[in-house]
């Protein structure tokens, strides 16, 4: 028998970094999903008395509030894939 020890390289701590700084796809989900329903809604409810970027506006704050509903949805239930 060989007495040649062979050692796994573990992987590089650049890597190990690089994954953690991923988001999981639900939070993606949750912040596409609640930006849209957003700017829907606020597009119905005031579909002529506000002007066309208060709109956009609902949707960018939809999209950052669903930033924590995707994390949340990511602790309780895992990703989606």
């Amino acid at each position: 028998m060989s007495r040649i020890k062979v050692t796994k390289k573990s992987s590089s701590k650049k890597a190990e970094k690089q994954k953690l700084k991923e988001w999981p796809a639900v939070v993606y989900f949750g912040m596409i999903s609640c930006g849209l329903l957003s700017y829907l809604v606020v597009e119905i409810a005031t579909h002529t008395t506000l002007p066309h970027p208060v709109h956009w506006l609902a949707g960018l704050v939809g999209g950052i509030i669903g930033i924590p509903v995707g994390w949340l949805w990511y602790r309780w239930r895992g990703d989606m894939f």
